[in-house]
């Protein structure tokens, strides 16, 4: 990506970018790359500082991993959007691994973990955005937890459903059982479980070759209530 494009494109994603001084944004822009991550690839395994992640397309699957393989997805990440966990360099005081897949080919700017600290560490602005950044993520996590501990099935599925409905402006969510109970921190024969109840109410329709249909808003806007 040439670096006039790339210098829009971070005047638009970084509300600091114009009090940045020269020097700093040459360096900003030289420790950045534009990267394509194949569907299903780990982008980030809890350990290293891989950096922070700008999503031009597709999405990326943020998770914990047990130590018996269970995965709780914490966050999905979409075009538009900044991954600042990726970059465990500027949040030295987290203590635990999180975990970063691309979902789907997905095309990214990566901006090296060194030289955001760096600039974090001398400009406010630039830490006052980025800790608004992970809280609004961490905000987001704590609701998902919340849905895990204390949400029953029933509700925790159509909010999902009406999540899935709400991003892709479909009535149709083309997802596997399997990639549901991922995102949701359940079991496949949960959701497949769940999934059954809600087709036999009338509330979706579901079959291998289109996806899970939605034929009753209302009623699902009721149960996730």
């Amino acid at each position: 990506m040439e670096q006039t494009a790339l210098s829009q494109l971070f005047e638009k994603t970084f509300p600091f970018w114009n009090q940045m001084s020269s020097i700093d944004k040459e360096t900003f822009l030289r420790s950045s790359y534009q990267t394509r991550f194949a569907k299903g690839t780990n982008i980030h395994d809890g350990n290293e500082c891989t950096g922070v992640i700008l999503v031009k397309s597709g999405s990326l699957r943020l998770y914990l991993l047990s130590e018996d393989g269970k995965e709780i997805t914490l966050k999905r990440i979409f075009a538009g959007d900044l991954c600042m966990l990726s970059a465990s360099c500027v949040f030295s005081t987290i203590t635990f691994d999180i975990f970063i897949d691309s979902e789907e080919n997905s095309e990214c700017i990566v901006i090296g973990g060194c030289a955001y600290e760096d600039l974090t560490r001398r400009m406010p602005e630039a830490k006052i955005f980025t800790l608004e950044s992970a809280l609004a993520v961490f905000s987001d996590i704590m609701w998902a937890m919340q849905q895990i501990l204390f949400m029953s099935m029933d509700k925790r599925l159509a909010i999902f459903l009406l999540d899935e409905i709400a991003k892709t402006g479909r009535d149709t969510v083309k997802l596997t059982h399997e990639q549901i109970a991922k995102y949701m921190g359940s079991a496949r024969e949960v959701v497949s479980r769940m999934l059954k109840y809600f087709s036999t109410e009338g509330i979706i329709s579901a079959s291998r070759g289109e996806g899970i249909r939605i034929l009753d808003k209302k009623r699902l806007r009721e149960l996730a209530l």
